[in-house]
């Protein structure tokens, strides 16, 4: 039974899985809007919403943190420097999801996921 067991696994062990969330993580957050399947959207949703709330905070502690999941340097400075400020005013839902169908290879589902501006 799946008792209290969160997450989707998406086929993949873990290290391979946290990988590909902080890749997608950054990929959002560099480029404002990503093209993936449903279930890694959904995954990757409350982690670009903490991403973004580290932001907000501004504090050494935090740019620390969110240095320690982002794999580059360059997008923690534009989380901190020009995402985080236009949110300052918002409590949460960053991030829009937009479903766009099944692609056409695999039918796997497929869906866009942005940040709200």
């Amino acid at each position: 039974m799946r008792h209290q067991i969160a997450g989707r696994r998406l086929s993949r062990y873990t290290s391979h899985r946290w990988a590909l969330y902080r890749n997608l993580v950054t990929a959002l957050l560099s480029h404002g809007k990503i093209i993936t399947t449903e279930a890694k959207a959904r995954e990757i949703r409350g982690l670009t919403e903490k991403m973004i709330t580290l932001g907000k905070e501004g504090t050494l502690v935090s740019r620390r943190r969110a240095l320690a999941f982002s794999t580059d340097q360059k997008v923690v400075d534009k989380l901190f420097e020009e995402i985080a400020p236009m949110y300052i005013d918002r409590a949460g839902g960053y991030t829009r999801l937009v479903k766009l169908g099944p692609r056409q290879g695999d039918n796997a589902a497929m869906a866009q996921i942005e940040l709200v501006k």
